[in-house]
């Protein structure tokens, strides 16, 4: 009987691995592809996350960004150095991901990898998980299992407070120009953007929309970007995914379990940052599940509480923000992007430095004439 199974080795799994197993719990995590896997994902990682943990992330880093470069419709550029602490960590996710579950597994916790979970049960007491090679029981359960995984549903999460998302993204090697800079286009897609980030040997070159409306053509947009960059998307492998967005207050837990991570739709609406968050779940997750293992008959549902203060109070005003300026984006970019201390400001919430509630007002009045 372990005092916590995790279901899913990403980001969340992880960090809740490393900090419970740390506490001196005992930990299972359950992973359904063989590790390292790859993940499709921008890999754009903010260094706050340094302060949840201590030990040194530098091996698991592939450049460090401090520059921005944004473009309308491949033209009217702006550039800037950001003024933050650290630079923006750029990560590739099978590197990352399994750099973090080692960690988790120095401290004691146990990995069993190209393992997938089939399905739960509730024992009076205890959650029985089965696999296709045994089952195995938990006083706790932790769903850490992405944006598609099962675990929500058969947790009885049948609505979750979601806003699906659609991403395209490429990994090209190529001989990268500047390793220090990152790229954002808006204007040439509806209702997202286009990014560009680089890592020690290539680019990750992305597209998502965040609001909805009339289908695009993924591909073919994506490919005229990275033409910019000459680079050829078309012989890349390219993968489409769903992301779970931030939607407002919701639930995040029940009889002895708790959603982490993507699972829980903790993706930024605006930027659709969504290491971060997923971390932060875990962290609070491996700290509530064990004041719960102590006694705490509040621990469960005080998690929900945490993650919708310190979390979703934030994502509101992203969300707000998301809708006014990709609704408007013409606008967005002239009156944020453009403003000179625009650039500064992504920075710093790309870096943790600044919420969205620091800034969302000021720039909504500006999106928004007599908004507020």
């Amino acid at each position: 009987m372990y005092d916590c199974i995790i279901v899913g080795a990403g980001p969340a799994g992880s960090a809740a691995a490393y900090h419970l197993a740390k506490r001196g719990n005992s930990v299972l995590v359950l992973e359904k592809d063989s590790l390292p896997r790859y993940k499709p994902c921008g890999g754009g990682v903010s260094p706050a996350i340094a302060q949840w943990f201590d030990f040194d992330f530098s091996p698991a880093i592939s450049v460090k960004v401090d520059s921005l470069r944004f473009t309308w419709k491949l033209e009217d550029p702006v550039e800037a150095k950001i003024d933050i602490k650290e630079p923006v960590w750029m990560v590739r996710r099978e590197i990352f991901d399994h750099f973090l579950i080692q960690q988790a597994q120095q401290q004691g916790a146990e990995l069993k990898d190209n393992l997938e979970v089939i399905g739960i049960e509730f024992k009076s007491d205890h959650w029985q998980v089965n696999t296709a090679k045994g089952t195995f029981t938990g006083k706790y359960l932790i769903a850490a299992d992405g944006a598609k995984g099962p675990m929500a549903k058969w947790l009885g999460f049948k609505d979750r407070k979601r806003r699906l998302a659609g991403a395209l993204e490429a990994e090209v090697p190529a001989e990268v120009v500047n390793k220090n800079m990152a790229h954002f286009e808006f204007g040439l897609l509806k209702n997202g953007y286009i990014w560009n980030f680089p890592k020690a040997d290539g680019y990750s070159i992305g597209i998502g929309t965040f609001i909805g409306g009339e289908p695009q053509d993924f591909k073919k947009i994506l490919d005229q970007y990275a033409q910019s960059f000459n680079v050829d998307v078309k012989n890349s492998k390219q993968y489409g995914h769903a992301i779970c967005l931030w939607d407002g207050t919701q639930k995040l837990h029940t009889q002895n379990a708790i959603l982490a991570g993507e699972a829980a739709c903790v993706v930024d609406p605006f930027t659709a940052e969504g290491i971060r968050p997923s971390i932060f779940t875990g962290v609070l997750a491996a700290q509530f599940i064990h004041q719960a293992l102590g006694g705490d008959l509040n621990a469960i549902e005080n998690y929900s509480n945490a993650i919708n203060e310190q979390w979703g109070a934030d994502m509101a005003w992203a969300q707000k923000l998301a809708g006014a300026f990709y609704r408007f984006p013409g606008i967005g970019y002239k009156v944020g992007v453009k403003r000179p201390s625009g650039a500064q400001i992504m920075g710093k919430i790309l870096c943790g430095e600044l919420k969205y509630g620091d800034v969302a007002g000021r720039a909504l009045q500006r999106l928004i004439p007599g908004f507020g």
